[in-house]
């Protein structure tokens, strides 16, 4: 059995298991560049994941958005993917609240207790306002750096980051937009982080069990 997963301050750093477990999440706040392609693969190869929506994403997209809430687990990512450190103790708030609503409505899954702050930008402040709301901050294990685009990253790159760091209990950050440069490196690098994750006995699981704080 995995362990409920270990939540600390308020923040979830990774599965609390001895199992071989990776969880795969996909922070959508962008663009849906590559989201056709991710969610082709993971139905093909039929792996579990998170999806971190924005509400301006789900706007944007409501046929992806749609598609996302019928197979996988849906967390809060905001609604406009600000810096929260920035904002009052009310815009904080709003970003949440609001980004709650839309998600649920446009996917048909509630995000509770699933929230991944933008940029993992937060502080004593905006975490205490995330838990009263019912949320546990969601981290990450490793981030691919799909992100960067081909100057500052690659396919076989990204793919290299995700087994350096293979432990029981990775929390994998992947984005479903392109770079600024228009490349989908977390896209085109998702069906060989799977076959290699796989090959090393591992499988798949999803943020589902998580549970609120208390």
């Amino acid at each position: 059995m995995i362990a409920p997963p270990a939540v600390v301050a308020g923040e979830l750093v990774r599965l609390q298991t001895s199992q071989h477990v990776v969880a795969l999440t996909f922070d959508g706040g962008g663009n849906a560049d590559g989201a056709k392609g991710i969610l082709a693969v993971l139905r093909k190869e039929e792996v579990p994941a998170t999806f971190f929506l924005t509400g301006h994403f789900v706007r944007a997209y409501p046929q992806i958005a749609r598609a996302i809430g019928r197979r996988f687990v849906v967390g809060n990512h905001t609604v406009n993917h600000l810096q929260l450190t920035h904002l009052s103790d009310a815009g904080v708030t709003r970003e949440i609240s609001t980004a709650a609503t839309e998600i649920e409505h446009a996917t048909g899954r509630d995000t509770h207790p699933l929230f991944r702050f933008p940029y993992g930008d937060r502080d004593a402040r905006t975490l205490a306002i995330c838990h009263r709301l019912g949320y546990v901050s969601i981290r990450w294990t490793v981030d691919t750096w799909g992100w960067m685009g081909k100057a500052l990253q690659s396919v076989a790159g990204a793919t290299r980051r995700v087994l350096a760091n293979l432990a029981p209990g990775e929390i994998v950050l992947m984005h479903v937009g392109s770079a600024q440069d228009r490349s989908t490196i977390d896209a085109q690098a998702l069906p060989g982080v799977i076959r290699a994750i796989r090959a090393r006995g591992y499988r798949f699981v999803t943020l589902r069990d998580v549970r609120g704080p208390r």
